[in-house]
């Protein structure tokens, strides 16, 4: 095993309904990326061509949904294999935004989170709770049986390309926002479950937080242990509010497997190394 595994921070703009060519070409035109982020936009589906077309180096692009067959007689559905010929890379699953308006259950959910691993995409998967399902003190079997139906589906051996966006449904579009105590929260009770099938696995999942981030809380939510980056609504519309969101969080998490001596050493005397030679 290596000394070090990291989870690259992972900060995506979900455009929803909006935008334009115009919007597309002045964003990738403004925007910024680290290096050490993976910054992705999901624009409408329509605009995919053209947004992977003028992408800037480090932004990937991606689509909101994906169907769940590869072919077929399916009116309205895209395929993965499409989106990857357009230049897309990832996919949205499971928003609690098409849960809602278009009666997505978590076994549709689950069902598309393996088509798109199956097709070659990274999927977001998103779970999380309404207001009442909080307060009915229900939210943690709620994120459960969400993230149960996808491990109960995908090949496990792949679920490493994925990514869980937890999104606190009474969070997303009101201006309300988790606390960074109840995000990572929910974000550390996710990685448990994921750890209980495969403790591997648990490392390398990034659990990325959606729900109102903006400039303005992104840094406090992102020192948080288990808040591997960010699901970004609103606040990713605006080239330099996604950028200051990516200035926030520039680098990664870094889980140390330091189990004998000698491994700590050398840790340690790299590390002295690398202070010593700055300024």
């Amino acid at each position: 095993m290596p000394l070090a595994n990291m989870r690259r921070t992972l900060v995506a703009a979900n455009w929803k309904m909006y935008g334009s060519l115009a919007q597309i070409e002045a964003f990738n035109g403004h925007i910024q990326v680290h290096p050490s982020i993976d910054a992705v936009l999901f624009p409408p589906a329509v605009f995919l061509q053209a947004a992977a077309g003028s992408a800037p180096e480090g932004l990937a692009v991606g689509v909101q949904d994906i169907g769940i067959a590869s072919q077929g007689a399916h009116t309205g559905e895209i395929a993965a294999s499409m989106v990857r010929e357009l230049g897309g890379q990832w996919c949205i699953v499971g928003h609690s935004e098409r849960r809602m308006d278009q009666g997505e259950t978590d076994d549709l959910v689950a069902t598309k989170a393996a088509a798109a691993l199956n097709g070659g995409l990274f999927p977001i998967v998103c779970v999380g709770e309404t207001l009442a399902e909080r307060e009915a003190g229900h939210a943690e079997v709620v994120v459960e049986r969400q993230l149960a139906a996808v491990l109960d589906r995908v090949d496990l051996q792949s679920l490493h390309q994925a990514a869980i966006g937890y999104e606190p449904v009474w969070a997303i579009g009101t201006g309300q926002t988790a606390t960074p105590e109840q995000a990572q929260q929910m974000h550390g009770f996710i990685r448990s479950q994921l750890d209980a099938v495969n403790a591997s696995l648990a490392e390398q999942v990034r659990i990325i937080y959606g729900g109102s981030v903006k400039p303005g809380n992104a840094a406090e939510l992102f020192a948080q242990e288990d808040i591997d980056g960010g699901l970004v609504g609103g606040a990713s519309l605006d080239a330099a509010d996604f950028s200051a969101i990516n200035d926030d969080f520039q680098g990664g998490r870094e889980i140390f497997d330091l189990d004998t001596f000698g491994d700590r050493f050398l840790y340690f005397f790299v590390i002295s190394r690398h202070f010593s030679g700055r300024s």
